[in-house]
Parts: structure tokens; C-alpha cells; sequence
């Protein structure tokens, strides 16, 4: 049985363009109408309907990341789940201060 990707883009703006994402996933394997988009959303919004509608198919045992897969059950996995969420988390807790320099 094949296996079923999904993929996710998001921009921040609509004027940005997700043409480099839709590629790379597409050299991943995913299909077009498997990739789901958010467009103007920040990365603090919570609300991201195409991350929920990606979400909402059943869950994978393995993320793959950049060619690279990771297997959240296992040590090393785990560790790269917390390393990742952590700097998601610190850009997060960046933005504020680099909206007021600018």
C-alpha cells in the first residue's frame, strides 16, 4: 500500500508567494491537491484553517523533513519534536521585538 503525504505552506502575507514550498514538496513526493495553505496568517495565529484541514487526515507514524525522517516514538525523534518546538517558540517570542526596531 503507498503511502499518503500531505503537505502544509503558510505565508504571512498574501502578497508573499508559496511557489518555493509548493516545489519542495512537490520533490517529496507530495501531490498538488495533498497540500493545504494558509495565506495571512502569522506564525502566533491559531487560526490556521488549511494546518487544520492537513491535520485532520489520519496521523502518520514518520514526519519526513526535508527528505529526512524522523520517527516521534523514538528517542532521537523526540528530541528533534522538542528541539524544533523550542525554536519555534523562541522566533515566536522574537517577533514582538523586531516589529519595534523596525
Amino acid at each position: 500500500m503507498s503511502q499518503l503525504l500531505i503537505g502544509y505552506a503558510r505565508v504571512s502575507t498574501d502578497a508573499q508567494d508559496l511557489t518555493a514550498q509548493r516545489e519542495a514538496l512537490q520533490a517529496l513526493g507530495v501531490q498538488p491537491d495533498r497540500v493545504y495553505v494558509d495565506r495571512g496568517f502569522t506564525g502566533t495565529s491559531r487560526a490556521r484553517p488549511g494546518l487544520a484541514e492537513a491535520r485532520a487526515h489520519p496521523p502518520a507514524r514518520k514526519l519526513n523533513l526535508g527528505g529526512s525522517v524522523h520517527d516521534p516514538t523514538d528517542p532521537v525523534g523526540r528530541l528533534l519534536f522538542n528541539v524544533l518546538a523550542m525554536v519555534a517558540e523562541f522566533e515566536a517570542d522574537l517577533i514582538p521585538a523586531r516589529t519595534r526596531e523596525a
